[in-house]
């Protein structure tokens, strides 16, 4: 059993880096294996052909798809799904090998731990369609933020690795993207109190469009695709 992990694929927009990586390499791997994807993954999409398309590709992989889910998603769609526990934590079977995992979960997938925290605010959602193109379930309620907080207290403040759509404040802050609008602000401060809580190994991030390693354990990915 093996991880990897990258960032944002928007649908079809991003998601022939997943494709060429294991072009060839095919017999090296298996469904016993996971990429795992931070986000904007389309997945649930907005319109029925590229979403068809996005899960033909991710299915078409010799590994089991794991995500979170970033603000380009269609949450209405997600909702339908009925939630399920997987290795401690909630889940959406999309199919038995694209799964999503919910926000403020913690899972212990054979012996390596995960934290999980989807969501992140639509800059361009002026140019978007509420209910269809976004939805204001993109950034989390109280439930979910409380929920999180109480599965790390359960945990002893203790897991391998940190998942998230967007960065903790400080360290997005470093990077350079500060607050285009405050609808963000709960969230960037939530989780740098998780970062501040926490004792953890790494914490990878899409959401940015680039790739970037910050004080060594945080990782913001977008083309990269890294084994754990």
């Amino acid at each position: 059993m093996r991880f990897w992990v990258t960032g944002d694929t928007h649908g079809t927009l991003d998601i022939g880096k997943t494709e060429r990586f294991f072009e060839g390499r095919e017999d090296e791997f298996s469904k016993d294996d996971f990429l795992i994807i931070c986000g904007d993954v389309g997945v649930c999409g907005f319109t029925a052909a590229e979403e068809a398309e996005t899960r033909r590709i991710l299915r078409s992989l010799p590994v089991t798809v794991l995500w979170i889910d970033g603000n380009h998603e269609n949450f209405d769609m997600l909702g339908e799904y009925p939630v399920s526990e997987w290795n401690g934590g909630k889940v959406h079977f999309i199919y038995d090998d694209i799964i999503h995992l919910m926000r403020g979960q913690f899972f212990d997938i054979g012996g390596t731990t995960f934290f999980t925290f989807g969501g992140a605010y639509s800059i361009d959602r002026i140019h978007r369609v509420k209910g269809r193109s976004w939805f204001p379930e993109e950034l989390p309620n109280r439930e979910e933020y409380a929920e999180g907080w109480q599965n790390l207290e359960a945990h002893g403040f203790k897991v391998d690795y940190i998942l998230t759509h967007t960065g903790p404040r400080e360290i997005v802050d470093d990077m350079g993207y500060y607050l285009i609008s405050d609808s963000e602000l709960e969230l960037r401060q939530y989780l740098q109190r998780v970062a501040e809580s926490t004792e953890f190994r790494a914490w990878f991030f899409g959401h940015f469009h680039e790739d970037n390693v910050i004080e060594e354990k945080y990782f913001c990915l977008y083309d990269d695709i890294i084994e754990l």
